[in-house]
Order: C-alpha cells, then structure tokens, then sequence
C-alpha cells in the first residue's frame, strides 16, 4: 500500500464482499419480496436507485450507466407503484444487515467490526460530491447506529463512489454501456464475451453491434479478443477508476488506514469464504 492507487485497489478488494451480500445472499431478496416485488430485477432497481428518489428512468439510466438500452425503463418508475423510495432502501439496508449477520457470526460483536464500521464511515463520509451522483444520494442519507448497518452503508457509500468514477473513466475512453461489459468479458477470460451473463440474454443482432463497433476502433480483433490497443484502453480505465477512487481514504491518517485494513481482513475472509452468499 505504497501508492493511492495501491490504497483504492485494497480497499476495494476488502470492502466489495462486503456489499455482494446484497447480489448472492437471500435476505436482501427476501426483503424486497416482503415489500411486493415478485422479480429480482424490480427489488434490485428500486433498492439500488432508492437514495435518487422518484427520478425518470432516464436518469436512472444515467447514474447506472451499464445496462442495454430500454432495460432499466422496464422497471423505472413502475416500481414506484409498490413501494417508496425510502421503504425500499430500508428493505435492501435490512436484508443485506441480516445477510451480513449470518455469514460473520462471531465477529458481529467484535471490537475489530466496530472499529472497522467507526473507520470506513470515516472515510466513506470524507469524499468531495461533485460529479458522483450515487455517491451523493447515499451521503445525503442518515448514517445508522448499529455496528453492521454502519459498515455496510460505509461499503456500500464507497462502492457507489467507486463506481461514478469508473463511469467518468468509461467515459473518457468512449466505451458505452455493453462495450464496458465486452471489455470486462474479455479481461476475465471468457470467451466469447458475449457469453457473458451480464450481456447474453441481448438480442443477437444488438450484441453483434457492439463487437463490430470494438473492432472498427481497433480494441478487439476479430477472435473477440483484445488488440494491443484494446488492453490498454481497459489499463488505462482501471488505473484512472483505481485513481478516481482515493480521495474517501486521505481521511484517515497511515495509522489508521493500518488499522482499518487490519480491521477488515478477517471480515474480508469470512465473507470470501462464502462468496458472499
């Protein structure tokens, strides 16, 4: 942890399992049914976009960034007719607690979470708005008392935060919202990406678009995988994500910066034991 880059990329590594609770565990799901959704997809956007409050999907849209054309207007504002905004926040922040809860066990009630939750909040509060609508939605939300409801809107403050700046990264590459998924495919190995399960279920002829449009600019060739100028393209997007994402941690002193990641390992670990799940 010699570089801020160094900083943002471990902490995102230690704090990402926090927040997947609410992808791969029940509770979070079952939350969102208690309210009415009989869907994943209509729980995960009204919980996700809750803090933006009733906006038009186009800015849902906007904020998200990754998903295909007319996806997210299939779910925004119709959800608004089950739930509120601030019903489903709560739901999503009780399933992911409760998920949370399960898997740490023991460390629930150790000091070492507390002081995890009282740093990450520390750090997850300290980060200028501008330009991070997800980030600034959530800010503008109470922080919660309870240990584990802290950590996790700590995490998932510092996800949201992240992840703006991956957008302006995109942005600044001119990789839309599928050729940002095409990238990630193919830096993980799959192949072909579309097979990706983020992307697979889009039409055929919407998919063959976008590898033609990669290929054109020289970014993929025509295996599906990355020209030279391709994998420097997805470098250069993850270094300036890893950048973007340092200022929460210029909160905290090298002390505590020490302290927070040793505070946050073993929850780290029980987490990744479990996928999260």
């Amino acid at each position: 942890m010699t570089t801020p880059h160094a900083t943002a990329r471990r902490m995102f590594d230690l704090t990402e399992p926090i927040c997947l609770v609410n992808f791969f565990s029940d509770e979070p799901n079952e939350s969102m049914a208690a309210l009415g959704f009989s869907g994943y997809w209509d729980g995960y956007f009204a919980g996700r976009s809750a803090p933006l409050g009733r906006v038009p999907a186009e800015v849902v849209d906007a904020a998200f960034y990754n998903f295909a054309p007319g996806e997210v207007a299939r779910h925004i504002p119709k959800v608004w007719a089950t739930t509120t905004p601030e019903a489903a926040h709560a739901a999503r922040q009780a399933g992911c607690v409760a998920a949370l809860r399960r898997i740490l066990g023991d460390l629930v009630d150790s000091p070492g979470l507390q002081r995890a939750a009282d740093l990450l909040t520390q750090a997850a509060t300290a980060a200028p708005v501008e330009g991070r609508v997800m980030y600034a939605a959530l800010r503008a939300l109470p922080v919660p008392d309870e240990p584990v409801a802290r950590l996790w809107h700590a995490a998932n403050m510092l996800r949201e935060h992240r992840g703006d700046g991956h957008v302006v990264a995109l942005v600044a590459e001119q990789v839309d919202r599928t050729e940002a998924h095409v990238l990630l495919a193919i830096d993980a190995g799959i192949h072909p990406p579309e097979t990706f399960g983020r992307i697979h279920h889009l039409p055929a002829s919407y998919l063959a678009g976008v590898m033609a449009r990669l290929r054109e600019r020289g970014l993929v060739d025509e295996d599906s995988r990355f020209t030279e100028a391709g994998r420097a393209a997805k470098d250069r997007i993850e270094a300036l994500t890893d950048a973007l994402a340092e200022p929460p941690y210029a909160a905290l002193d090298a002390d505590d910066l020490a302290e927070l990641v040793a505070c946050l390992q073993p929850i780290a670990d029980r987490l990744n034991e479990t996928g999260s799940a």
